[in-house]
């Protein structure tokens, strides 16, 4: 009885991190933790994308109003996926979409921008991930809004498409504009 174990004991133990790995795969990936939910965006400056738009943007400029920090790249594939729903939110009046182009080429930046439109109201390029680790990024695309205070009040992990944009997304900006009208 005890030999039978000795053999069973491995395929118990397989089986077991097999559930578990199995049960993690249908996770929401927009559930990982941001320790900066409701607290202030990180302080920083950033130029622009050489070529393209030199001024860049800092924490300053998110500073009054509704604001959506979307980090992208080039080379990100699910970021040309979402780029539509940026393009959608740039046409609201109520929020300003502002660009951190992660890790990019400055051509390959503007080459993207040129063939998928720019829906930002200016980009900064974090070529050295510096910014991006400070804003607690996982990996591209992320999405940060901003309160007019200069607090994130949302943050969505990985590309945003149709459920996300009219399930979660507009409904963080609602949200984060009905505190604009009440304070």
């Amino acid at each position: 009885m005890k030999r039978i174990w000795i053999y069973l004991l491995p395929l118990i133990i397989t089986g077991g991190l097999f559930a578990l790995f199995a049960s993690q795969i249908n996770k929401d990936p927009n559930l990982l933790p941001s320790a900066l939910l409701n607290k202030p965006a990180p302080q920083f400056e950033l130029a622009g994308i050489e070529g393209h738009n030199p001024s860049g943007f800092s924490t300053q400029d998110l500073m009054g109003q509704i604001t959506l920090v979307n980090v992208f790249a080039s080379w990100c594939v699910p970021c040309r996926d979402e780029h539509e729903f940026l393009i959608a939110l740039a046409k609201r009046s109520d929020v300003k979409i502002y660009g951190i182009n992660y890790n990019d080429q400055p051509e390959n930046a503007r080459q993207f921008l040129a063939e998928l439109g720019n829906p930002y109201a200016a980009i900064g390029a974090d070529r050295n991930r510096r910014v991006s680790l400070d804003w607690g990024v996982y990996g591209v695309p992320e999405s940060y809004l901003v309160n007019q205070d200069g607090m994130i009040v949302y943050k969505h992990t990985g590309p945003i498409n149709a459920q996300s944009f009219e399930q979660d997304v507009v409904p963080a900006i609602e949200k984060a504009l009905d505190t604009l009208s009440t304070s």
